[in-house]
């Protein structure tokens, strides 16, 4: 595809149709929008453009769209798998100012936001009035609910309650030329036509702009209880998560954590915490509506955990250490960036092959002297695998580990798994798509993506590429 670099005309128009403030050709804001939370990566854009609302993004789509200009849509810039980086260069439009949540309906449970709220922050304005929005990246205090649609995000809670997909209702989507739509109704059933909303949702914006979201939210549960269980294998530790299950209990989190990932999360954060020498941990939370529930859901726990022999098994016994715990939890990913080059994959399987694939994986690792560091969403089989560089050296980084990473996958595959979890495809994932996927399907998606987006201009690069 032959995509239009910007020119000074193109920068005239948009400053046209656009307030003050708003559009941005400065190197500092260029490079602010140049790349993610993904590896090293960046790409700089032409111009940066923080829009107004969907009017305004509809006029900036329409000219794109004329002019075979590249236009890619950004939130807050969390995201690891390089979706959205500006690879085509062309515009950024960054939707971080369309941050306002519009209503929170306590009749229906239902919330209407702009795509730039931060998750967390819908989180708390909706327990302020018992509601519950469940899905929880770990940066849920900083991504976008945006972004999370784009990726059909996760977190740990999304064990018991489901990930971002199964809270959408309806989205108002900006096409790529221009035209306004809703996808679907606010509505909790409906089969009206084909199921566009969900079609739109973990698209990564190669389908639409997504500029208005319909949630849907249930009661806040307002008791909570936290178990930390020691295991002296990764191994057993992950073999225990489906007994529990098997038990009669939906825990609303079960979070794995590898020996490495805590000891680095422990130390960025100047804590005091005692490993117990374990090589692996399970951080299991339960909530309910009553604390005799709560009792009785950890105590079903904390025998299936004894027959797994662990190390031992704590009891978070107040907020604070509860608070303590998921710090550790949530900052690993964080920290690991900070001590190395690195790639995270984002596997899953089915949860009772959780402790095949990451054994395997480890095998796979070791044998080529690769380093790396476990921890993930083990209640749903989604095990975040990343790869530090440390002194691997360039060579092998750049050319044996793509071979290797093509092998995890392959090991995910052979357990019924696929090569994203939460992630999504983006731009570093997209030359593993075919072990998964057969070329049909692709065929199909490229079709789907041409009918939504004739010229190609959405978020060019991203999921999979064309043949030439």
């Amino acid at each position: 595809m032959n995509y239009q670099r910007i020119q000074q005309e193109h920068i005239d128009y948009f400053k046209s149709i656009s307030p003050d403030d708003c559009i941005y050709e400065q190197l500092e804001q260029r490079t602010e929008n140049s790349s993610d939370y993904t590896e090293n990566l960046s790409f700089l854009p032409d111009v940066v453009i923080y829009p107004q609302n969907s009017e305004h993004i509809s006029k900036i789509a329409a000219y794109c769209h004329l002019h075979r200009i590249p236009l890619t849509c950004r939130g807050a810039g969390t995201g690891l798998s390089g979706g959205c980086l500006p690879v085509q260069h062309g515009v950024i439009l960054n939707l971080s100012r369309l941050n306002k949540i519009l209503s929170i309906d306590t009749s229906n449970y239902q919330a209407i936001v702009e795509p730039g709220v931060i998750n967390e922050t819908l989180q708390n304005e909706a327990q302020k009035l018992g509601l519950f929005y469940p899905p929880d990246p770990a940066s849920k205090g900083s991504c976008t609910i945006g972004g999370n649609v784009a990726h059909s995000s996760g977190g740990p809670r999304c064990v018991k309650y489901g990930t971002t997909k199964d809270y959408i209702l309806n989205l108002e989507v900006v096409l790529a030329t221009g035209e306004i739509i809703q996808t679907g109704a606010n509505v909790l059933k409906n089969s009206t036509g084909y199921n566009l909303t969900q079609l739109m949702v973990g698209s990564e914006g190669t389908l639409g702009i997504v500029t208005k979201i319909t949630l849907k939210l249930i009661p806040f549960p307002p008791y909570r209880a936290l178990m930390l269980a020691y295991f002296s294998s990764a191994f057993e530790a992950c073999s225990t998560v489906p007994a529990i299950f098997k038990a009669g209990v939906q825990p609303s989190a079960i979070e794995f954590m590898d020996e490495k990932g805590v000891n680095i999360s422990v130390q960025h954060l100047g804590m005091t915490f005692d490993t117990k020498e374990a090589k692996a941990y399970l951080l299991i939370e339960v909530d309910a509506f009553d604390l005799p529930s709560i009792q009785s859901q950890c105590e079903t726990i904390y025998g299936v955990l004894e027959t797994f022999n662990p190390i031992d098994v704590i009891l978070a016994d107040e907020s604070s250490s509860s608070e303590k715990l998921w710090k550790i939890r949530r900052s690993i990913g964080e920290t690991v960036k900070a001590i190395s080059a690195y790639k995270e994959e984002d596997t899953v399987v089915t949860r009772s092959f959780l402790p095949h694939l990451y054994q395997e994986t480890m095998e796979l690792c070791q044998a080529n002297n690769i380093e790396v560091v476990c921890y993930g969403h083990a209640g749903d089989g989604n095990l975040h695998i990343n790869i530090l560089k440390l002194n691997l050296d360039d060579e092998t980084w750049n050319n044996k580990l793509p071979i290797i990473i093509r092998k995890i996958f392959e090991i995910c595959k052979k357990y019924g798994g696929t090569i994203s979890g939460e992630h999504g495809i983006g731009l570093v994932q997209k030359s593993y798509l075919d072990i998964v996927m057969h070329q049909k399907q692709i065929e199909l998606m490229q079709l789907i993506k041409d009918s939504f987006d004739p010229h190609r201009i959405l978020n060019p690069g991203k999921i999979f590429d064309y043949p030439n």
